[in-house]
């Protein structure tokens, strides 16, 4: 195969003047570039752009690790992080996981192996001792509350803001208060978890385990909240709910089988997604575009911990 000493020696010029040639190196005359490319030309030769990486140690890629591409959730996050990327001249290599552990790791080996200049999780399923353990490789940047600990974090304080949305439906003249979430695990469920049984302490409510609805995620599994609580005797008045999507398919259902909202049941939801204004939901607004903005910024700054809490927004509409 043809290399770099071939290209210099057909183009009578050193190996030095080959490599300022194809790294753009303004001090180099016209006559010994157009010598350069010829021979390249000739033998058809192209950089082994693995290996100016390694040379240089940036790769000006940058790992993003989803549970799921096809979530507005995820997908505002992405079209944050990528805009950002973009302004920069970098490039992203998307790991979706679907909260499979092994696929997560596959993501923190290709930083281990400089395959990409930094990592960033949007929703994570390995142990935190894991995801340090790793650190030494480059930057990882979380999409949760990581305050207390050695990973960057831009984030949502999930206890504060499910606080602030409880008393709100409190305020409403709610007291059977229940509500729907995705997975159980991870620091933000957590979180939401802890502040729920607060709220409930705080106001001397009954603790009733019917009213937390999980596994939920789109909006089919909205309309299945509302079969659930056709059956149920004792019905909560109000649902917190952490999805736009699903808030949606539970004011769909709830028209579909005569339960008016808000008068039969309040719903407000998390993120202020495209539906959640169609729909006329009461919602908290979370901007997640400068979210996955924040994110990047912090990975490529580097090895510096840094946390970025943001702020939401209540947004009052029809279902409270």
């Amino acid at each position: 195969m043809t290399n770099i000493r071939d290209i210099a020696k057909m183009a009578g010029v050193s190996v030095t003047t080959v490599s300022r040639v194809m790294n753009n190196h303004p001090y180099v005359s016209e006559e010994k570039v157009s010598a350069v490319k010829a021979a390249m030309k000739k033998y058809n030769y192209h950089r082994n752009i693995n290996a100016v990486h390694l040379s240089k140690g940036k790769t000006h890629l940058i790992g993003v690790v989803v549970p799921f591409s096809n979530h507005p959730y995820f997908g505002l996050l992405i079209e944050g992080i990528a805009n950002a990327a973009l302004d920069q001249n970098y490039k992203l290599a998307l790991i979706q996981t679907s909260y499979e552990k092994a696929k997560e790791m596959e993501a923190l080996k290709m930083l281990e192996d400089k395959q990409i200049d930094a990592l960033i999780i949007c929703s994570r399923v390995c142990e935190w001792d894991v995801i340090e353990s790793y650190r030494e490789y480059g930057p990882i940047i979380l999409c949760e509350d990581a305050r207390n600990d050695k990973i960057s974090s831009t984030f949502i304080d999930h206890h504060k803001t499910f606080t602030m949305a409880l008393d709100y439906l409190y305020k409403k003249g709610h007291q059977q208060i229940g509500y729907t979430i995705g997975r159980q695990t991870g620091t933000n469920s957590k979180q939401r978890e802890t502040a729920y049984k607060d709220f409930l302490e705080r106001f001397a409510l009954r603790y009733e385990p019917s009213y937390i609805f999980t596994s939920r995620f789109n909006v089919e599994d909205g309309v299945k909240v509302v079969e659930n609580l056709l059956d149920m005797k004792n019905r909560p008045t109000a649902l917190l709910v952490t999805s736009d999507q699903v808030a949606a398919g539970i004011l769909t259902g709830c028209r579909e089988n005569g339960l008016f909202v808000p008068d039969d049941l309040a719903i407000m939801s998390f993120d202020n997604q495209p539906i959640s204004k169609v729909m006329h939901i009461t919602t908290l607004e979370i901007p997640f575009v400068e979210v996955g903005k924040k994110l990047f910024q912090q990975a490529l700054n580097g090895q510096g911990v840094s946390h970025e809490e943001v702020q939401v927004r209540l947004i009052e509409r029809q279902t409270v």
